[in-house]
């Protein structure tokens, strides 16, 4: 059974002014985590809400960080980017 997807502003933001060719490969790592959410990276510390999961588009590594809801089956889709300032800008928030 896959789970809820809900999107923050943030993320809203950062797919509206992605380019076609790349919506196909973000839409396929957002449709993996929806089956499982356990498959992405849960981070330490500061971010220990955070959940990462890594793809390659395009030849580059691209992060999907989301947060997700246990008791609801709700996962919150949270920030989209290359690797480079991605945990920085999302402690920025």
């Amino acid at each position: 059974m896959s789970w809820g997807l809900r999107q923050t502003k943030r993320f809203a933001r950062t797919y509206k002014k992605l380019h076609g060719n790349m919506i196909v490969f973000v839409d396929s790592a957002i449709a993996e985590v929806s089956i499982n959410p356990d498959l992405g990276d849960k981070k330490k510390g500061d971010l220990s809400a955070l959940w990462v999961h890594k793809f390659r588009c395009q030849g580059q590594l691209y992060l999907l960080g989301y947060t997700r809801d246990d008791a609801i089956k709700l996962i919150w889709l949270e920030a989209l980017g290359s690797h480079e300032n991605f945990y920085r800008d999302i402690k920025r928030s």
